[in-house]
């Protein structure tokens, strides 16, 4: 027998499920569904992070039901169409469809909307990144033109100065790493670069023992 979870959901205290329970329960039966679980709760259909959302999902996940039954799209979620789609995509990969009782074009069960919702998903995502490419290119030609520096900020040198007295008194890179908060590759890179100013040799990357004693080289 096909296995329905039926969600509900309301955005205030205000309001109440029982005007969706009822319909939805016999929708179901009328559909041949037994009813797994209902699960309800008031909360903004833009948020996430709902409780019982999140224990329907799982439930999902483990296929604990075929179908997803709701009084409307927006019940399930309002976090905009993109993500909604995705969800729906999801669902799908579960093998778990949804049904919209106010809805009826909204029916995953049948292939052909589901192909359609799948081909519309698909759409949506490349416009979406497309969109925020462009947004990104926007956003960097703007900082450009305003004369601000793109990438990390600059190291302050001062740094560098505590950092080379910090280990001429026997403090490893990583010691000096964590005092300064930078990386001990940062600072094995400023020892080596004050032995290349005073003239010397400019050695490989392990050619001294501290420097293998540092990085744990053999």
């Amino acid at each position: 027998m096909k296995t329905a979870a039926i969600y509900l959901r309301v955005s205030t205290g205000k309001q109440t499920t029982e005007n969706q329970r009822g319909p939805l329960i016999q929708f179901a039966a009328k559909r041949g569904y037994k009813v797994y679980k209902i699960y309800q709760e008031t909360a903004s259909g833009k948020k996430s992070d709902r409780t019982e959302l999140t224990l329907m999902l799982a439930d999902a996940h483990k296929r604990a039901f075929d179908t997803i039954i709701v009084w409307s799209l927006d019940r399930l979620s309002r976090e905009g169409l993109l993500k909604t789609m995705h969800m729906l995509e999801h669902l799908s990969t579960m093998g778990v469809s949804v049904i919209s009782f106010s809805e009826p074009y909204l029916d995953t069960t049948n292939e052909l909307a589901k192909n359609i919702l799948l081909a519309v998903i698909s759409t949506l995502a490349k416009a979406e990144r497309e969109k925020i490419s462009e947004r990104t290119i926007a956003g960097l030609d703007r900082v450009r033109k305003q004369g601000k520096r793109l990438g990390r900020p600059a190291t302050d040198p001062q740094l560098r100065v505590k950092a080379r007295s910090l280990l001429k008194k026997g403090n490893s890179f990583r010691e000096v790493a964590g005092m300064l908060g930078v990386s001990h590759v940062l600072v094995w890179k400023w020892s080596k670069e004050a032995v290349n100013k005073r003239g010397s040799k400019k050695a490989g990357p392990f050619s001294d023992e501290r420097t293998k004693a540092n990085f744990g080289v053999n």
